[in-house]
């Protein structure tokens, strides 16, 4: 009866680490940037987009928004 509990339990400590696994992935995908900056407009560098794929912004607009940020 205990071993069948201990496997139950190891089969649903499986089921959820497979299914975090998914939806972390998912939402990797989700959260892709664009190919464009959401700022001035101008194409985001292929080496920026391979560094961090949800960048929305190019390096020198985000250098604009980190010093308004950090300024406060």
């Amino acid at each position: 009866m205990l071993n069948e509990y201990a496997l139950e339990l190891a089969q649903l400590r499986a089921d959820q680490e497979r299914d975090a696994t998914i939806s972390a992935a998912v939402a990797n995908m989700r959260c892709s940037g664009s190919d464009d900056c959401a700022d001035c407009g101008c194409t985001i560098p292929a080496a920026r987009r391979a560094a961090y794929p949800a960048a929305t912004r190019c390096v020198a607009c985000q250098e604009q928004v980190e010093r308004e940020v950090y300024a406060r």
